[in-house]
């Protein structure tokens, strides 16, 4: 227990430890947490000695106070502040809040579990099993929630992330399928007699295969951003810096295109919403081409394969693809590494008697 008592000093003329009306300091004595103590507070209100040893007390501890612990919505708000604070893409922080909003919090409300403490490893396990996503996608979600807890922490409002513990769940990565050049040339040749914006889809077409840029970098790219058959542009998922040359037909393709600050968007509204206009064009002209399993990033896919398949180095094409790292292109492009095939090659013929 702990106690206070004013040390009286002349001119005072008091000598009861407990008197409170003069100005003499008052101490604090006895034991905390196994912890003992015997000192000035600094102070002369007994009002304010006596909450400053209560907040000791709630502590836990000699000079400890107690920590207020926002709840889960609280502590999402504080997250998402953070993310925007420290200048993470819009994309991500919008990703974070649609998670973390519309699926971590009714789930905290619907299982009564409103306070950060009440999410142990089994809560967290609890959760992973509502959901409907396929293999990968839990991975990201996953990651994200780890990320949440961590946060939560480092601010010392749990004790440990239990996060970490829910193991992350098994994903079969299908191999990365490029576009033929007859399947391509079945594609330009249908958005010939395709009525919706047809003539735009091939100067499209040919700039993702020859380029490998990403459909949200292609339908936002600036005209001026395509100079003297160079393609230049910062990309929007990295940052990268990356500049690429065109061959002679896309180039033409693209000054083809209608007057404008953008080649493929008129700048008005939101760009995910031309993204996914360009998306059911594609998918419309795929029909009628009767090319299967036919979406925008095959074109990608496509231009790298082939630099690949022509003996251009893995690191170079992980710079051309605008990847921050070259471990994201090993993971989708390994198996057409020419150099390393060709090394395999000739490890089994050195079996061979």
């Amino acid at each position: 227990m702990l106690h206070l008592f004013r040390r009286h000093y002349p001119p005072c003329r008091h000598t009861s430890r407990r008197y409170r009306r003069c100005n003499c300091p008052i101490w604090v004595q006895g034991s905390l947490a196994g912890e003992w103590i015997k000192k000035s507070l600094g102070l002369t209100s007994w009002e304010a000695a006596t909450d400053l040893v209560r907040g000791w007390e709630v502590g836990g501890g000699i000079g400890q106070h107690r920590r207020e612990i926002p709840s889960v919505a609280d502590a999402i708000d504080k997250f998402l502040v953070d993310a925007e604070s420290r200048e993470l893409k819009a994309t991500s922080v919008r990703k974070y809040r649609h998670f973390l909003k519309k699926q971590l919090l009714p789930f905290a409300v619907s299982t009564r579990r409103t306070r950060l403490q009440q999410f142990d490893v089994e809560a967290l396990r609890a959760f992973r099993a509502s959901w409907k996503f396929k293999a990968s996608t839990q991975q990201k979600k996953l990651e994200t929630l780890r990320g949440f807890f961590r946060f939560c922490a480092s601010a010392g409002w749990i004790e440990s992330n239990p996060a970490p513990a829910v193991r992350l769940p098994k994903v079969q990565h299908v191999p990365t399928l490029p576009f033929t050049d007859a399947e391509v040339n079945k594609l330009l040749k249908a958005c010939e007699g395709f009525r919706g914006d047809g003539a735009r889809l091939v100067p499209m077409i040919l700039l993702l295969r020859h380029s490998g840029l990403r459909i949200g970098d292609a339908v936002g790219l600036r005209r001026d951003r395509v100079s003297d058959g160079k393609l230049f542009l910062y990309t929007q998922e990295t940052g990268t810096p990356v500049r690429i040359p065109l061959p002679k037909n896309v180039c033409e393709a693209l000054e083809s295109l209608p007057e404008g600050d953008f080649l493929f968007w008129s700048g008005n509204g939101l760009l995910k919403s031309a993204i996914e206009d360009w998306r059911r064009r594609f998918k419309a002209v795929a029909d009628l081409a009767h090319v299967k399993h036919a979406h925008f990033h095959r074109l990608r896919d496509s231009f790298a394969i082939g630099l690949l398949e022509k003996g251009v180095p893995i690191e170079s094409v992980s710079v051309l693809l605008g990847h921050s790292d070259i471990k994201v292109t090993l993971k989708h492009y390994r198996p057409w590494v020419k150099a390393l095939q060709d090394k395999l090659e000739a490890d089994v013929r050195k079996t061979w008697s």
